[in-house]
């Protein structure tokens, strides 16, 4: 083979593994979001218990906020098979928190154990200090929340709203971050 037939054909192959890997990834985040939308809706009567202790470290660094104060560790409990809320991790993780994952059978359950009332659902909820973080929340909410310490369960992002965290999107919707009060209701704490 001559050079000049050498060099299209690296260029063609590279151009080919290019596009593969756009496709493929494409038709993964799909069928992650899917799924994710699948698992938050998961009747509460198929639940197991809530598996305890299997936490896994996703970031060895030592997370602080902007006042340089050391900022809570963020337990997320979720499906295994979730994309999205690995996704989250990683926003939260790229915003200076710790992240530790804890794969449950019944996401439902799990809310109630923690406490968040289930009408703010989505598919994982969060431990941040002594507040519950439902959802595709931002890290800029949550940091506010946790500078700001209101007397509330916590916050959440109902569903899962195109272009929140986690849950990026070519075509984002308008969405509102809720702060759910000591009594279960819930007002507005953020609009994006």
């Amino acid at each position: 083979m001559k050079t000049n037939e050498m060099s299209f054909y690296k260029t063609n192959e590279v151009g080919f593994a290019k596009t593969f890997t756009i496709v493929h990834l494409s038709k993964h985040l799909l069928q992650g979001m899917v799924l994710c939308a699948a698992l938050g809706t998961t009747l509460p009567g198929m639940a197991q218990p809530l598996q305890q202790g299997s936490g896994q470290a996703t970031s060895p660094l030592a997370a602080s906020g902007s006042s340089g104060q050391a900022l809570p560790v963020v337990e997320i409990y979720k499906s295994a098979e979730c994309g999205c809320c690995k996704a989250w991790a990683e926003h939260l993780q790229k915003n200076g928190f710790k992240v530790i994952l804890h794969d449950v059978d019944d996401i439902p359950a799990a809310r109630k154990k923690l406490g968040m009332p289930n009408q703010y659902g989505s598919c994982h909820t969060a431990r941040v200090g002594r507040y519950l973080v439902e959802g595709h929340v931002p890290a800029t909410d949550i940091k506010r929340l946790l500078k700001e310490n209101p007397k509330a369960i916590g916050l959440a992002v109902p569903s899962m709203p195109p272009g929140s965290p986690g849950m990026e999107s070519e075509d984002p919707i308008h969405y509102d971050t809720l702060l759910i009060t000591g009594d279960g209701n819930a007002r507005v704490f953020a609009h994006h």
